[in-house]
């Protein structure tokens, strides 16, 4: 009996090896598999076209590094917009969140209302601002005349000086209901008796907010950064539907860019940009992640 027993383990434990197999093969096809190509083509002046192409070795990334101003212009465009869109977005989350975090009538309607947004597309978006921003009969314009501020009107997206602000402004409109649902997630799981001993400590709203609410909710904070992050690298149709193809260089950002270079048949130096990009991203996703933890201790 025990002899049979043991042969059944070994059967099951055998079994169990083959069920990440499915997994483990689609993050090779569709991820080991074409960086590792990346990594090749990076390193060619492929046109993505020909049959042949010559190896140029490290030429992409020193013209990226050296030579490249609308890829230094790119990188710099997106680092204001990621800065502007995490500060922003997870502030007006968390106060949504905050706000709402109590299930009622209301606060599940306005729930719905703030993450309505969230499911439209990115080009309806995209064209719905546009006309918003538009300077000459858009509605930001339109309601400042007749408020009488018509000397605060502006060009927005014509502006170069501040462009990328006025998109940050439109993606945080678009997300900020999606992490708020994340934060209230995060919020529901903090137990109630943390804040009742609080309160009877003496703490008030801002230090129950300091010494409970904010330590807790580090890791929806977390997810939030680092989703977010990720987000303003890749606005390619957002940017694409408000600045055309291709935008203007100061709506220009690291995913137009990659794009633009792509569809010039410029492969194997886009495809140093790309590889470029997701160390980027990379780099930033830890180091918020460092300054999360840091910030919640």
């Amino acid at each position: 009996m025990s002899s049979t027993r043991s042969g059944r383990r070994r059967r099951t434990a055998r079994a169990l090896w083959l069920f990440p197999v499915p997994a483990l093969a689609l993050y090779l096809f569709f991820f080991a598999y074409p960086t590792v190509q990346a990594v090749q083509y990076a390193l060619t002046d492929w046109d993505g076209y020909s049959a042949t192409y010559h190896t140029v070795g490290l030429r992409n990334f020193t013209e990226l590094a050296t030579g490249d101003d609308t890829f230094r212009t790119a990188a710099a465009n997106n680092l204001k917009l990621t800065v502007t869109v995490v500060l922003a977005q997870t502030a007006l989350a968390l106060m949504l969140a905050l706000w709402l975090v109590r299930t009622t009538r209301a606060s599940t309607l306005l729930r719905a209302v703030f993450f309505l947004p969230t499911v439209l597309s990115s080009v309806s978006v995209a064209f719905v601002w546009r006309f918003v921003y538009d300077p000459d009969g858009g509605l930001l314009n339109a309601a400042l005349r007749a408020v009488g501020l018509d000397g605060a009107q502006s060009v927005y997206l014509g502006d170069p000086d501040t462009a990328v602000f006025w998109l940050a402004l439109t993606q945080v409109w678009f997300h900020a209901g999606q992490m708020m649902v994340v934060f209230i997630a995060g919020l529901q799981a903090i137990p109630p008796e943390l804040y009742e001993a609080a309160e009877l400590d003496g703490a008030g709203r801002l230090a129950r907010f300091r010494y409970v609410t904010w330590p807790l909710v580090a890791p929806a904070t977390g997810i939030v950064v680092a989703y977010t992050t990720v987000q303003s690298f890749k606005a390619l149709d957002l940017v694409l539907g408000l600045g055309g193809n291709p935008p203007g260089p100061a709506l220009d950002i690291l995913s137009t860019r990659i794009y633009t270079t792509f569809s010039n048949n410029q492969f194997g130096y886009a495809a140093a940009q790309s590889l470029v990009f997701m160390a980027l991203i990379a780099l930033l996703t830890w180091v918020q992640r460092r300054a999360t933890r840091g910030a919640t201790r």
